[in-house]
């Protein structure tokens, strides 16, 4: 069953040469989001993972803004957890901490609410892909500035070549698909 689900989630997934940039390939997931049975076994293997390798032990889902908005929440009902989220920064109310993070253009900034989490509770962070790592790198260090214990991130994609894995270490990651 999870071979078939695969397959579906990956069927989904469209590329775009030269996007958004020449000598970069695009990997499209609106396709998936499309898709209502693809968008479920996207969440379904995500979960499935997740109770393999944590059980009960999740406290939170974190989804990082903005495609990780669309997982997140599913993934955390999914799970009966509750969702956190790591937002630009600017758009969040009350006290908030943040991080700055390298682009290839210049910098970029996330944020969380001061009391999105207790000290010890235990989150993973999704997001939709992976490429260079700086936003969930970005992601954990403002969690452990909460306190929390990050357990893992996840993505439904993960571009290999670009090494993101590596800037997470010793954070786990678990990616559905990966691409060079």
């Amino acid at each position: 069953m999870a071979d078939s689900e695969l397959q579906l989630v990956e069927r989904r997934i469209r590329s775009f040469p030269d996007f958004p940039t020449p000598g970069v390939l695009f990997r499209d997931i609106s396709p998936v989001l499309k898709d209502p049975a693809s968008f479920r076994a996207a969440i379904g293997l995500l979960a499935r993972h997740l109770k393999a390798t944590h059980g009960g032990r999740i406290d939170y889902i974190a989804g990082l803004d903005s495609r990780g908005f669309l997982f997140g929440p599913s993934l955390a009902q999914e799970l009966g957890l509750g969702c956190v989220l790591i937002r630009k920064r600017g758009k969040l109310p009350g006290p908030t901490l943040w991080a700055s993070y390298a682009l290839e253009y210049g910098k970029a900034e996330l944020e969380i609410q001061e009391d999105a989490l207790e000290p010890g509770q235990r989150v993973v962070v999704v997001d939709d892909l992976l490429a260079t790592g700086g936003t969930m790198h970005a992601a954990c260090e403002l969690l452990g500035r909460l306190q929390a214990e990050v357990l893992e991130c996840v993505s439904l994609v993960e571009l290999t070549s670009l090494k993101g894995r590596e800037k997470l270490a010793p954070v786990p990651f678990f990616s559905l698909l990966q691409y060079e």
